[in-house]
């Protein structure tokens, strides 16, 4: 079996308030968008992972970890996994995220496990904050640490995405350092509903306040997006991707940087 797991991004993200447990409570939306790694599970003699493309770092990944998660209540057969990484990690994109939640999904297809989508969402959430977003996989509000989703009626078909990763390495505790929880200055649900061209002006992310001044580099990307005709620019996530939604395909060689990907959204 062979599937497409897609990254995402982030359309606001304020940080409200920070957990006993050490988290931090968010509003953001997630939307899918068409860029995508490339994973295939078939059965197999004895487990193993393989993995081309993008290199992983590190022994461990999520898809290990998936199956592994599922093994201990069901009797699935060995597997062998090729994840060929076409998203980059830890850029906000939440491609690690997916390749977990699209493992479980195929899972529980290929062993016929029988596993309804909130149980597969309650999976996914032992696996990463961003994982359950990708059982629907559909434009959703995020709330809590971002495992608390509703379906939002967001279409942004016929925009033309471009994302751009820096290759600057932003953690996600680097990122949360520099923020200071609070009440968000707008309202996201009801400024999602305005036309895109006003979504500059009242939507943004709350990380951007402390990884732009620390690098520099990421924040003139998000300028020069907007130099080139972008209705809305934003860093996705902690970073350090940042994107741009245009009208129209935009003149990518004026950008002066490498586009990671680009895209009519559907």
């Amino acid at each position: 079996m062979v599937t497409f797991p897609n990254a995402k991004i982030n359309i606001g993200l304020n940080i409200l308030s920070k957990r006993q447990d050490g988290y931090h409570n968010i509003d953001s939306c997630f939307y899918p968008i068409p860029f995508t790694d490339i994973l295939e599970i078939v059965k197999a003699d004895k487990f193993e992972f393989t993995s081309s493309g993008i290199t992983i770092p590190g022994e461990g990944n999520l898809c290990t970890e998936a199956f592994e998660l599922l093994r201990r209540d069901y009797k699935i057969g060995e597997v062998k996994i090729h994840l060929h990484k076409n998203i980059p990690i830890g850029g906000g994109l939440g491609g690690g995220s997916a390749d977990a939640t699209f493992t479980l999904k195929m899972l529980n297809k290929m062993f016929e496990l029988g596993l309804s989508k909130s149980m597969l969402k309650e999976y996914a959430a032992q696996l990463g904050s961003d994982c359950p977003f990708f059982v629907e996989n559909k434009p959703a509000l995020a709330e809590e640490t971002g495992t608390k989703l509703k379906v939002f009626d967001l279409n942004l078909k016929g925009y033309f995405l471009v994302l751009i990763a820096p290759g600057i390495h932003v953690s996600t505790a680097e990122a949360y350092s520099g923020v200071t929880p609070g009440i968000a200055r707008t309202h996201l649900h009801g400024e999602l509903k305005t036309p895109i061209e006003n979504w500059k002006h009242t939507i943004s992310n709350d990380f951007e306040t402390s990884v732009f001044p620390k690098y520099p580099k990421i924040g003139q990307v998000k300028k020069r997006l907007y130099s080139i005709g972008a209705l809305y620019a934003s860093m996705t996530g902690s970073g350090s991707t940042v994107y741009g939604l245009f009208s129209e395909k935009p003149d990518i060689n004026a950008l002066g940087e490498a586009v990671c990907w680009s895209g009519w959204l559907d």
